[in-house]
């Protein structure tokens, strides 16, 4: 027989680790009751036996197992086996009447060692939580004084470096070997900073004092001279014109980051007061009030308790200055920048000859059009440098100062209009671009009718990014090699045509062709500049563990991340560079997911295939991704023939990864997988207008494969086309035209024009999407032919889209009578979303006002008081439209993290883990049947009959019998 002993009196184990008990706790006090009840119960059987029993207390003691560490797997079988300790019956003797029982041993009831080991483990778990709470902590807090820092002392540290160098090569009498971009700025920083103190000194004592003169003193010379250098080239790096910005826009620039970091360091500085020096004998000078918020702030700042900080100085922020005081300083520190700042060439010079040394900067007047391709233009103040400082500048664009870094920790929830994101860097909730209504309307709306906008900007920003750094090495690889391959740009410059003397007719072919050359190279500098920024930001963060993108909304609601550069919503190359920080197993479902995803970004038609064709697709490839996987820029680069190359190679790699393993549904996958809408503006209008035949259109009903809405353009397109080719040249101009085109007619020539339709293109706009696509193909050289046909082209793929999506013209009309309505009343068009984020359209001619600077009379504009009726009317469907895909796209944010998925989304593609695509899809789907299942548009007239009573509008458009449950059912409405 053996018996589960319990040992309440002399229980003596030792307990390893930091959990020893100090106090008895209830389970004790429990423990003790149940030892009393059953000694008595014991003691009264005794009487009814017939002989004495003693437990003999001379056998080996029993000792408990030393506790295995919590996280240990097999925790609870130790203490189960500890627990379960076995009696020898042959220990049991009779003891003589008299003898005493030193120790007796009861058998516990099964419930007693179960409820013991529970306790246990619970508060074992318990400290092992605390304590991972504890380093989790301290390494939330070591990352937030990293992001605190690189927010607040950014130029700060620029200046360092430049004293620094200046301090070595003054030591060393030898210029450091430099990037060619710090080499200029080395040469041209003490020259400015001594003109920039100078400034300050003379504006001190003048009696007349210009009007930038309070704002030039608030920062430090060096810092000021930074500043200017980093901003203007900065600002030529990505012009568009040939080696010259606007000096309104640098001016404006200039001005507003010099206000930018005044902010800062005024709030730091109160923050920060009297930290360093003793306190002034003259305190008692200050007022009470200003001494305790002294104190406050000095306890505060030490104890790192920001939070408090920024509502004790809330009162203390300075007013915005405004594009007039911007204009003025920036002017004047440009107009320093010209005087101080001079190049060499690095050319041979004879030892007689002077020095070639010539003005880095001049101030001139040019002809700038207002858009790209525009023929009238207006002569404009620019800032122009000379060549050679934009010589080396695409390959050192990697050490310029980049705002708006991704950030270390999560941003600041959104409270408020300007309550959230970063820490210490300007954060609004809303791009306003200066429109004063729309900021009004924000500020004056409650916080309770935003939430669900917060909350869904608050998910997008708390997603945790990480660099792919095996895809990175790839992208390093290929750039290091040239580009012009996977979408990089060439490094290389075309040839400019060199000049042959000829007639009239080949010299104005040569200046054509040298102005053309001209231009492509500045094209190419500017995307050479964009790729370096891309891969300097990729460089700085692929060490950290991950990174979160502050998020905020434009005008009608649609979410962007607040860093300009490498972030999902971008090229192919951030995509490809970018993955979830948080990885979850593939899961059987996962694999599925992954392989349609790598065939959605090989393209080529193989993403309008069924789904199982995509799966045959991957399959039959197999050897082809698992060569890109393993030798993706040696190999037989297989990923290079995919629309999205990098995209494609991160999915090659992942799926790799998990065939190659004895367990491929084990494999944890952090790639993000997409779902995208097919055409999703015309899928609103569909559903707005309940027409079936559109909705079929745009998967919006279940099909055997996915409907191709460009596809049926393209086609449609081609009949007219072969129709008007048919046509007798003489009477008809565009019978050539259309004989020329036929062959070119595809569904890439058409996508844009169709995609953006909805969001109110106009025929110039497609004319030009047309001719970009035709240059590509490179069928048509001569430029004037090339223009007659992309006119032709633009014209019948408008018409084609006109014949099939009726209803949603018919939407798009009524829209704009609405506005048409409004504007011709003088008032600006106004709605509110379904997530209660109030719109106000921006459109307003601009008013010109003159300011005087040093430099020039600059006219800036600003909002005037009448409304521009023509933008106002074409702007309101697509912007109403995109509200609306921005609601969608926020409500499946929330219900995404209600369920516990991680979810990144770019306005109609929405991301996540591939485990979790089936739930993710669910979502999207019942989202938009929700949203839609709302009157939306019912919602939005009598929004207008209240905002405007006065007006009369027209009256609903008729609308189908479409059941918007076919959504629900529909596998490629997301896909």
């Amino acid at each position: 027989m053996t018996t589960t002993a319990s040992f309440f009196p002399t229980l003596q184990a030792p307990i390893h680790g930091s959990n020893a008990w100090k106090k008895p706790t209830k389970r004790w006090k429990c423990e003790r009751k149940t030892q009393t009840s059953f000694t008595s119960t014991f003691n009264s059987s005794l009487s009814s036996v017939s002989f004495p029993i003693n437990f003999d207390s001379t056998s080996q003691p029993f000792h408990l197992q030393p506790l295995a560490d919590s996280v240990h797997e097999n925790f609870t079988e130790t203490l189960d086996n500890s627990m379960n300790l076995q009696i020898p019956t042959s220990e049991i003797h009779q003891i003589t009447r008299g003898e005493s029982c030193q120790r007796i041993f009861i058998q516990d009831p099964p419930w007693i060692a179960s409820l013991f080991l529970k306790g246990l483990y619970k508060c074992v778990q318990k400290e092992v939580k605390l304590e991972f709470m504890k380093i989790e902590k301290r390494k939330y807090n070591l990352l937030r004084r990293r992001q605190i820092k690189a927010e607040t002392e950014a130029w700060e540290k620029m200046v360092k470096e430049y004293k620094e160098l200046e301090r070595e090569m003054c030591e060393k009498k030898l210029a450091p070997n430099l990037p060619y971009v710090k080499t200029l700025f080395l040469g041209w920083f003490e020259p400015l900073k001594q003109a920039i103190e100078k400034e300050q000194k003379t504006q001190r004592s003048k009696k007349q004092k210009a009007a930038f003169a309070p704002h030039i003193e608030l920062l430090s010379a060096d810092k000021l001279a930074v500043i200017v250098m980093y901003k203007m080239m900065g600002l030529l790096m990505v012009a568009q014109q040939d080696c010259c910005v606007q000096v309104v826009q640098a001016a404006v620039q200039i001005g507003g980051a010099i206000e930018q970091e005044v902010r800062i360091q005024s709030f730091l500085e109160k923050a920060r007061s009297n930290q360093r020096t003793k306190v002034p004998a003259d305190t008692e000078c200050l007022s009470k009030e200003k001494e305790v918020l002294r104190k406050r702030v000095n306890g505060l700042i030490r104890r790192r308790r920001l939070k408090e900080v920024q509502k004790l100085l809330k009162k203390e922020e300075f007013k915005a200055w405004g594009r007039d005081t911007q204009a003025k300083l920036g002017s004047r520190l440009i107009e320093l920048l010209i005087e101080s700042a001079f190049i060499q060439p690095p050319v041979s010079q004879s030892a007689d000859s002077p020095p070639d040394v010539r003005p880095a900067f001049w101030h001139g007047f040019k002809p700038v059009a207002k858009t790209p391709g525009q023929n009238f233009v207006k002569k404009y103040g620019v800032i122009e440098c000379d060549p050679i400082v934009l010589a080396g500048l695409d390959q050192t664009a990697k050490h310029m100062l980049i705002p708006y870094i991704p950030m270390l920790v999560p941003p600041k929830k959104w409270k408020g209009y300007d309550k959230g994101g970063h820490f210490f860097l300007p954060s609004y909730v809303m791009r306003t671009h200066g429109s004063s209504r729309q900021q009004d309307a924000m500020k004056n709306i409650s916080g309770k009718q935003m939430q669900k906008v917060f909350e869904a900007l608050d998910m997008l920003g708390s997603t945790k990014w990480r660099v792919n750094r095996r895809v990175l090495s790839v992208v390093e690889s290929l750039w290091a090699q040239g580009g012009n391959t996977a979408g990089l740009v060439d490094r290389k410059d075309v040839p400019i045509p060199e000049k042959q003397l000829g007639d009239l007719t080949e010299t104005q072919e040569w200046r054509w062709s040298m102005k053309k050359a001209k231009k492509i190279n500045q094209e190419l500098h500017s995307q050479r500049c964009d790729v370096e920024l891309k891969l300097s930001v990729a460089r700085k963060m692929k060490d950290e563990e991950g990174f979160y993108y502050p998020h905020n909304v434009d005008f009608r609601g649609r979410a962007y991340p607040m860093h300009p550069h490498l972030n999902h919503l971008s090229s192919d190359l951030c995509r490809g560079v970018l993955e979830f920080a948080e990885g979850r197993p593939l899961g059987k479902s996962g694999l599925h997911w992954l392989k349609i995803h790598l065939a959605n970004l090989y393209a080529g038609g193989v993403e309008k295939l069924s789904y199982d064709r995509r799966l045959a697709f991957v399959d039959d490839h197999l050897d082809n991704i698992f060569d890109s996987a393993s030798n993706p820029v040696n190999g037989d680069r297989w990923w290079l023939t995919a629309e999205d190359p990098f995209q494609c190679l991160a999915a090659c790699m992942n799926l790799s990864e998990a065939l190659k393993s004895s367990a491929p549904h084990t494999v944890i996958s952090y790639l993000p997988i997409h779902q995208d809408g097919s055409c999703n503006g015309l899928q609103h209008y569909a559903a707005l207008g309940r027409d079936t035949l559109e909705a079929a259109a745009v998967n919006l009903v279940a099909g055997e494969k996915p409907a191709d809405v460009y596809s049926e353009i393209a086609a449609r397109v081609h009949t007219i086309m072969i129709r008007d080719a048919n046509k007798d040249p003489t009477t008809n101009p565009n019978a050539s035209l259309a004989k020329l085109l036929i062959d070119q007619v595809d569904r890439k020539l058409v996508k844009q024009t169709v995609m953006t339709s909805v969001y109110g293109v106009t025929y110039v706009g497609a004319r030009e999407q047309i001719k970009k696509r035709l240059e590509e193909k490179g069928l048509i050289s001569d430029d004037r032919l090339l223009f007659r046909a992309s006119c032709y082209a633009a014209k019948v793929t408008l018409a084609a889209l006109g014949e099939i999506f009726e209803a949603a013209r018919g939407i798009m009309g009524w829209l704009g009578d609405c506005a048409k309505v409004i504007a011709k009343d003088n008032q600006p068009v106004r709605w509110t979303t379904p997530l209660g984020l109030p719109v106000v359209q921006p459109y307003y001619k601009s008013e010109r006002h003159l300011i005087r600077t040093s430099l020039q009379v600059l006219a800036l504009r600003r909002e005037g008081n009448s409304v521009d009726v023509r933008k106002q009317r074409t702007a309101f469907p697509p912007n109403f439209v995109h509200s609306l895909d921005g609601s969608h796209m926020m409500l499946t944010a929330l219900a995404c993290r209600d369920a516990g998925l991680r979810f990144a989304g770019v306005h109609d593609s929405f991301w996540t883990h591939a485990c979790d695509v089936d739930r993710m899809n669910l979502i999207l789907r019942e989202k938009f049947v929700e949203l839609y299942s709302m009157p939306v548009l019912e919602s939005l007239l009598e929004g207008f009959e209240t905002t405007y009573p006065g007006l009369t509008f027209p009256s609903l458009p008729e609308r189908g019998d479409f059941d918007l449950q076919e959504v629900l059912r529909s596998p490629y409405f997301f896909n």
